[in-house]
This record gives C-alpha cells, structure tokens and sequence, in this order.
C-alpha cells in the first residue's frame, strides 16, 4: 500500500506537536503535489497512523511529549516496512542524524530548510523528481543539486510569516545552547538526548555522540521516574523551571558516588507548545557534602543550645512571639517551652518597660542597627526579677530575608549584687580614709598645741590653765589610742586572727572602770552606773573595755546626758549603755552594725559598733540598739554568756 504508482499523489503522514507548523507543512506539500493522508502530535500517534495508513512517506518531528521521534523510528518502520520515514527537527546534531539513520531514517531535514525547498527534498526520499521521474542513479536525498535543474517546478514559495515559524524553532534552541557553560542538553519533550555538550559527556564518563538518541532517564540510577513527572508538569501545568537531583555512579577509581542537579527549562513557541526542552546539569556532591557537614553542625549548635543553662538562647519571629526555647531560658526565666512558646516575648519585661513599649523599640533597634544589647530588669515566671544581661540580633534567611530575632540572656544578679558590694567597699575605704585623716588631725593639732603652750609659759601659766592644757594633751591621747585599737581590731577581725584572752571578771568592776576611762579623759558627762547583783563571769577583759569604750564614746559625742552604764545578770550578762539623746536616725539602724556604717555628714569612721558587735559575737552573745520609747531611753545592749563555749 506504501508503493506510489505512476502519476498518483505520494501519500504523506504528518508528525509534529506543533499544530501550527504542521499546518504550514501541510499547504506546502498539498500545492507540491503530495497527499497529506494523516495527522498526529506525538510518536504514539505516529506508530498508529503508520500502521493504519502505510503511507509512501513520514515526516516526523523528534521532539514530541510522551513517545518522541526516535523512540518511536523502530515500531514505525517495523509496521510499515516500506514507508520513508523522514525526521523533521529543529536540531542541527550530526550525532542526531546519525542515529536517527541507524536506526532506519531515510532522511534528517532540519527546520531551518527553506520551506521552498522542502518538497523536493521529500521527492528525493522517495526517489522521484519533482516531475513524478525517478531520481538518478547514485543521488541521494540530502544531494541538494538534484532538482535543482532548470524547468523543474516547485511549489509555491510559502509566505514570510511561515518561514519565521520554522525559523523560531532553530533560533531559539541554538541561542540557548550556545550560551551554556556547565553540562547541558537539548531534550525532546519526553526525555530522549539530542544533544549534549563536552561538560555532560565528561560527567557521564563518555563521548557527546554517545548521548544522543538515550533517554535521560537511563542515567540516573533509577529515578527516571522524577525525569518524567517534570517534564509533565512542564508540558501539562506549564511550567517553566523545574528541577530534581539524582546520582551518578563513581568515576572510574573512585569509590563514592556523585549527586548531580539536572534544571529543566522548556523551550516553547508563540503559542506556548513545548518545543523541547533545555537540562542543566550541574555536579553537586561537593555542594552536598557541605550542606551535609553543616547540617550535622547545626544539629551539635542545636543540641548545644538546648543544653546551655548558664544562658537563655531562644528565637523570636518578625513580630516578637517567642518560637523556640532552651534549658538555659526555662531555668533562668521559669516557663517551660510548652508554656511560652507563641505568646509575645514582652511578657519578660517589668510592667512600666511594657507600657512604655520598650520591648518593641528593641526589636526596632536591632534590626535597624544589626544589634541590641542593653542590662536591665527582668521578670521571672513567677513575678520575681532579675538584673539581665540582654544582647537581641536579627536573623536572615539565605535570601536576605529577615525572618526574625535570636535573643540571649544572661543573669547577672549574683554578678551586679557583687560590683555593687565592691562599689559600696571602695566609698567605705574612702570614707574611712577621709575620716580617719580627720579623726587624727584633731587630737594632733591640741596635742601640739597644748605642748606648745606649756614650753613657752608653763611657769607664768596659772594652774588652772596648765591643768586644762594637760587635760587635754591625755584626752586627745586617749582618742588616738582607741582609733588606733579600733583600726587595728577592724583589720584583724575579718578573719580568724582575733585572739581572746578569757578570765573571770567582775561586772561592777568592768563598768566602773569604763567610767573612769571615760572621766580620765577629761570628759565632764554624768555617767550614772547600776548594778543590782553583783556576779562573775568570764570574758577577754580587754576586748570587753574596748566595746564598752566604744559604746560609751557613741554616747558623749552623739547623745545627751544623763548617761547609764546597767549591769544585769540571769541565764545571760547583760550590759546597757543608755543615753538620753534622740537615737540612731531612721535610715542608718538596718544598718547600724555594718563595717563603715555612717549617716549623713557624721565624722566617725563606722568601725566603732561593727567592732562591737563583733567582739560580743566571739564571746557567743550578741548586741542590739534599742531606740527610745515611752519604756525607757534610747540603748545599746550586750548580751554575753556566763561561760562562753568552746570555739569562742
């Protein structure tokens, strides 16, 4: 039936995806002569008009969806043996031809013929001329010269517009491909290599020639499946751009195998046809290797974070709703990560920060400056605060986006409560020396005064005089002996260095003596002293004179007389020293014991009662100042055990 008798009108099947060029090849070789006998759009529908047609001639496009041309060649040929198939492309692939004639193809004609001249290149497949004669002996169908003898007709010229159709297929993929620089092919719309540039032969380990005719899918290890669902959703959803990874097998003496990336980009006409279709071929197992290292990296820096408990590490999103949470963050601030995860990090702030928005104007911060960092005060779960250490920084994703906040915070209370305790010792030790220079100035000065005044009149001097000048070198004396005991003490009583010698003393005896100590020094204060029992106990007689010293000298020079010296005796001795003076100032008694404890522009070194409080202590009692009421004046009291235990 494939035969084409004398005088009759070759049979034609056309095959081409293209409906618009399929119709410009239609008029064409209708009006030269031919019989356009069956249409179809792909290389199924040309094994099936093949077998029902059997036409003299097939003009099949390579590039089809689903069966493209040169898979479809053998079962065309194999159920029409006698009909010339001619493959129609828009590819200029010698390797392409070259197969495409292995495998039984009487011709390759590319697109980019002048449509002119195609018609009589058909003849010439079938072995006649343009006039119905056979071609010559020896012609072939590509020899271009033949028919070009004068007096052979041809068809008429088809318009510019159908040109340009053709020519639109060949432009596009050569501009394309010529552009490429990594591995590249030219598949047909169902997969089949028609060709392939020196990069992806050498990735595949072979020659470009060997490539085309293959269908990719045959290369990648087994997901010739993902090849083909992208090349539906390019040919069925229109996509533009689509792309899997699939692996390669080791070169030749190496033992790991490759991961290659293959980018499809469909090459369509005006009409949006799949022409064929572009692959990029990118070798990735380096890249891969990286993103795999680093994601084993960012699982240890995960894992790392989530175990930190010295610090709160956790992720806020664009608007400051907390999104990720770790140890570190449940043990300082209290929530569990069930418990704070989507709800605003604002709830972190004190009531006034909320309210004045400055949790907010932090994340402006941040993202304006690239980081916030700031201390200040927190709130726990509980309501309870905290000083923290705070530095917030926003988070970008690879494409530059800003995706968030990674915040960090750090309790620094233990730490503030420290430099603030540092900070009170330095102004302490300042205070002391400011005072202590003054504390030594005065007695200094009516010392030298007094001794210079007797060495220059002591005979002419009356004694009166001479007596209050005497008087006051042994008063000034005595102050600077217990300045210097109380410096001393002070020093010595930060550790264990602080010695006592114990004996049985006599509670008469003591308070009597401290009153003279203070009469001696030329103090004119009535000092009113009451002892109801006499009893005996054992104490460190020195260390005991010089807290009552100390105790008593508060009294003269900071309250009023009367003052009392009290002994009282039960489980416990107990001696008062009592003054009729306003009392220690509302803000300085929390802190009357304290090292360095003063009030306002008082010039005592705050040494005196801290040592007080610590010489009672190593005798195991305690002292406590009791202020003045309707019950009594105001007093210090010592309370002393009879026998102190061992140890003290």
């Amino acid at each position: 039936m494939s035969g084409t008798p004398r005088g009759a009108r070759p049979t034609v099947v056309l095959v081409d995806d293209s409906k618009e060029v399929r119709a410009v090849v239609r008029r064409l070789l209708q009006s030269s002569g031919f019989d356009v006998v069956g249409e179809g759009g792909d290389g199924d529908e040309a094994i099936v008009l093949a077998f029902r047609h059997e036409p003299a001639l097939l003009l099949l496009d390579t590039s089809m969806p689903k069966v493209d041309g040169i898979e479809a060649l053998p079962a065309i040929l194999a159920l029409s043996p006698e009909t010339k198939v001619v493959m129609f492309t828009g590819f200029e692939e010698p390797g392409l031809a070259a197969r495409a004639r292995e495998l039984g193809a009487v011709d390759f004609v590319e697109k980019s013929l002048r449509l002119e001249d195609l018609a009589g290149r058909l003849m010439r497949s079938l072995g006649v001329d343009e006039q119905g004669a056979s071609a010559p002996a020896g012609s072939t169908p590509g020899d271009t010269s033949y028919g070009e003898r004068p007096g052979v007709a041809r068809g008429p010229a088809p318009p510019a517009r159908e040109q340009a159709v053709l020519s639109e297929h060949v432009q596009q993929f050569r501009e394309l491909f010529d552009r490429a620089e990594l591995g590249m092919a030219t598949l047909t719309s169902s997969g089949t290599i028609v060709r392939a540039n020196r990069a992806l032969a050498a990735l595949m380990s072979c020659s470009p020639d060997d490539l085309v005719g293959v269908d990719y899918g045959r290369l990648t290890l087994g997901q010739g499946d993902d090849l083909d669902r992208r090349l539906e959703d390019i040919s069925s959803l229109g996509e533009d751009l689509t792309s899997f990874e699939h692996d390669l097998p080791a070169p030749l003496g190496q033992q790991s195998s490759r991961v290659v990336r293959v980018t499809l980009a469909p090459i369509r006409d005006s009409r949006q046809h799949v022409l064929y279709v572009f692959a990029q071929v990118q070798d990735v197992t380096a890249q891969r290797a990286i993103e795999s290292d680093l994601r084993r990296s960012e699982g240890n820096f995960r894992r790392l974070v989530t175990a930190v408990r010295e610090y709160a590490i956790f992720m806020l999103d664009v608007d400051g709703v907390v999104v990720s949470w770790n140890s570190g963050a449940q043990r300082i601030k209290g929530y569990l990560a069930s418990e704070i995860v989507g709800r605003h990090f604002r709830v972190f702030y004190v009531p006034e920060d909320q309210e004045s928005g400055h949790p907010e104007e932090n994340l402006e911060i941040a993202l304006f400056q690239g980081s916030f960092a700031e201390e200040g005060w927190r709130v726990r779960k509980d309501g309870s605060r905290f000083w923290a250490s705070v530095v917030i920084t926003p988070v970008y994703d690879d494409a530059g986006h800003h995706v968030g906040y990674a915040k960090v915070t750090r309790d620094q209370t233990q730490q503030r409560d420290h430099e603030e305790e540092r900070r009170r010792f330095i102004e302490q030790r300042v205070h002391l020396l400011a005072v202590t220079a003054h504390e030594l100035r005065n007695p200094t000065a009516v010392i030298d005064g007094s001794a210079g005044a007797l060495l220059a009149a002591q005979d002419a001097m009356a004694v009166d005089d001479r007596d209050e000048l005497l008087y006051g070198i042994r008063s000034s004396a005595d102050r600077l002996r217990r300045l210097a005991a109380d410096l001393s003490l002070a020093s010595r009583s930060t550790g264990d260095t602080l010695p006592q010698r114990l004996e049985e003393v006599s509670l008469t005896d003591v308070l009597r003596s401290a009153a003279a100590r203070v009469q001696a020094a030329g103090t004119d204060v009535e000092i009113v002293i009451e002892v109801p029992h006499e009893t005996v106990f054992l104490a460190d007689p020195g260390r005991l004179a010089q807290a009552l010293d100390n105790l008593l000298d508060n009294a003269v020079r900071h309250g009023r007389p009367p003052i009392g010296l009290i002994g009282t005796a039960s489980d416990h001795v107990c001696l008062r020293v009592t003054d009729a003076g306003p009392g220690v100032s509302f803000e300085l008694a929390p802190r009357l014991f304290e090292r360095f404890a003063v009030s306002g522009d008082s010039d005592g070194t705050g040494l005196g009662l801290y040592l007080v409080r610590e010489i009672v202590r190593r005798h195991g009692g305690d002292v406590t100042y009791h202020p003045p009421s309707d019950d009594g004046p105001a007093a210090f009291e010592m309370a002393l055990p009879r026998r102190p235990g061992p140890g003290t």
